[in-house]
């Protein structure tokens, strides 16, 4: 594997949507105690259940530490690979590599710099070394050339592309005093551009309400194809969401993306509020003797945060009667695969979801 100081653009190389075909999926064990609760068993249950589903449509790779390896190996069907591999949480979407391809065979991860969502400023967890290494380490498993570009922060949740030129973006987070502060708007557009193989970047204010990444744009919108999306929707006005996603509608109502195409948006409706238990808070360990979870607090609940796989697609539920709509509408919307609902409020405690635990390989 060569460490690379090019950039992908330079290189003729590409972020392809989520849509295009993968060789894989990377996931990560969950057992880091202040994220999930009650040593991880519940949220285990559905990383299961996620991990069997993508395994049925494409090749898995799920890393877990030392210790955890034959209980993993135990639980995970025979075709998924389980490489140990050291981390500090389970996010593969922000601390994997972004992935670059070439349209002609070759493909390359890139390395961005993580800090936790926020480092010293208002990162949720003290030590990210382990994670910080976690893309240049899997891009040399998979003996891919690797992108350095730690210089600037960035996770894989806060990035959308059509694999047409486009991306997608919060203010919220690529903004945030946590990131890049000492970069401007303008520059940052220019390294997504160099490093996405993209240009346009399509910036909403805001992402899902309470969302402790400083709102990631893959809570609240994605591409389901070329110049449409999904938006989170409520149609609550009292509810804090409804002025965040209206914000998040007319700038994608403004828009024009690279192919000069107006977006055609399509509204995801979201559950009912969901709150944590004072059960599920009493099952968390504290970080830094600090409690990482309030008894009443809002989750950032959001069917957006799916996962396209080649032939399904996996979405969280929420025991919600809204469940059942949502997957109505993503099925309308990927009438090639299969959506595939999945309780995933044990995912939701740790602060994420499907999407969230998920990092597509591109085919190459």
């Amino acid at each position: 594997m060569r460490i690379l100081h090019t950039s992908p653009a330079q290189d003729g190389f590409f972020m392809p949507a989520e849509f295009a075909p993968h060789d894989g999926c990377l996931m990560i064990w969950p057992e880091r105690g202040d994220s999930w609760q009650y040593g991880a068993y519940a949220a285990r249950r559905a990383f299961i259940q996620v991990m069997r589903t993508i395994a049925e449509s494409e090749k898995l790779t799920v890393l877990c530490s030392e210790g955890q390896y034959d209980n993993a190996r135990a639980q995970l069907p025979d075709a998924v690979r389980l490489v140990v591999m050291e981390t500090d949480d389970a996010w593969a979407r922000d601390v994997g590599p972004t992935f670059v391809i070439d349209g002609r065979g070759g493909r390359r991860g890139i390395d961005w710099g993580f800090n936790a969502w926020g480092g010293a400023v208002d990162g949720l967890y003290p030590s990210w070394e382990k994670d910080n290494r976690v893309a240049r380490k899997f891009c040399d498993l998979l003996e891919n050339d690797c992108y350095d570009k730690r210089d600037f922060i960035c996770e894989g949740g806060s990035l959308h592309v059509d694999g047409e030129g486009t991306v997608l973006v919060t203010e919220a987070c690529l903004l945030s005093a946590g990131r890049n502060p000492s970069l401007s708007r303008e520059e940052i557009e220019r390294t997504l551009c160099a490093y996405l193989g993209v240009s346009r970047v399509i910036w909403l204010p805001r992402g899902i309400y309470h969302d402790e990444t400083n709102e990631h744009v893959d809570n609240v919108c994605a591409f389901t194809a070329p110049g449409e999306v999904v938006l989170a929707w409520t149609d609550d006005e009292s509810d804090p969401q409804y002025a965040l996603s209206r914000a998040s509608l007319d700038a994608l109502e403004a828009a024009v993306d690279a192919k000069g195409r107006r977006l055609r948006v399509h509204k995801l409706p979201l559950p009912a509020p969901v709150t944590i238990t004072e059960e599920e808070c009493e099952g968390l360990d504290l970080c830094e003797g600090e409690p990482t979870r309030t008894p009443g607090e809002r989750l950032a609940a959001s069917y957006v945060n799916f996962y396209i796989a080649n032939r399904t697609v996996v979405m969280p539920a929420f025991d919600d009667p809204m469940d059942e709509t949502a997957k109505e509408i993503l099925q309308g919307l990927f009438p090639t695969r299969r959506v595939v609902a999945i309780p995933a409020r044990d995912i939701l405690i740790g602060g994420g979801n499907i999407h969230c635990i998920t990092q597509q390989i591109p085919r190459a």
